[in-house]
């Protein structure tokens, strides 16, 4: 299965240069936040029979007047998509309280909110969030930190993928996958593709 990851930032590749052909082997798209929703709604579009899953990011309170058309969003859900439990999770930590942002102790709170879900299914194949984990592809910045319960999710349940944005590579971040454990974290900034 090949997912299409995005976050971010638009790539002209999957907007003004668009190739169809290029795209007709993607079977799912994962959108890590911080993207219009034309933007969404036009790849939902263009790519056409394959779903795609969301998680606001920080930027994306206008979301709630005009959500991205023919896309779903997946925060505090798990859904299950051809055998994969993919758990999601919105915003950034709380650095100026505009916008999607979450102090830890309401990161924790999402998390806690979960656990009947979680200990019921057992396995969790892919994380979705917009924040990157404390200590894991996250930055120095206040507002480019990561939670502390993100890093519990990875470290109790150990998905194959922690996929996260808000950390643009840009930013002068060396990786955009890292290994910890059992699981592999990328950051989906413009666009990567992962194979399960």
């Amino acid at each position: 299965m090949k997912i299409l990851l995005v976050a971010d930032k638009i790539h002209p590749a999957l907007y003004d240069y668009f190739e169809p052909e290029r795209w007709q082997d993607i079977d799912l798209i994962l959108s890590a936040g911080d993207l219009k929703g034309g933007y969404l709604s036009f790849l939902v579009t263009m790519i056409r029979n394959v779903p795609l899953y969301y998680v606001r990011g920080n930027h994306d309170q206008r979301y709630e007047q005009t959500p991205p058309l023919g896309c779903e969003n997946i925060h505090g859900r798990i859904i299950n998509y051809h055998g994969l439990n993919i758990l999601g999770l919105e915003g950034s930590i709380w650095y100026n309280g505009k916008g999607v942002q979450y102090k830890e102790s309401q990161f924790w709170w999402q998390v806690v909110k979960l656990w009947p879900s979680l200990f019921r299914i057992g396995k969790i194949d892919i994380i979705l969030t917009h924040n990157p984990a404390y200590g894991l592809n996250d930055g120095k910045g206040y507002a480019h930190r990561g939670s502390k319960a993100l890093l519990y999710l990875i470290d109790r349940f150990q998905p194959r993928f922690f996929i996260h944005g808000h950390q643009h590579l840009s930013y002068a971040m060396r990786n955009r996958i890292i290994t910890h454990n059992k699981t592999k974290v990328v950051n989906a900034y413009e666009y990567h593709i992962i194979e399960i």
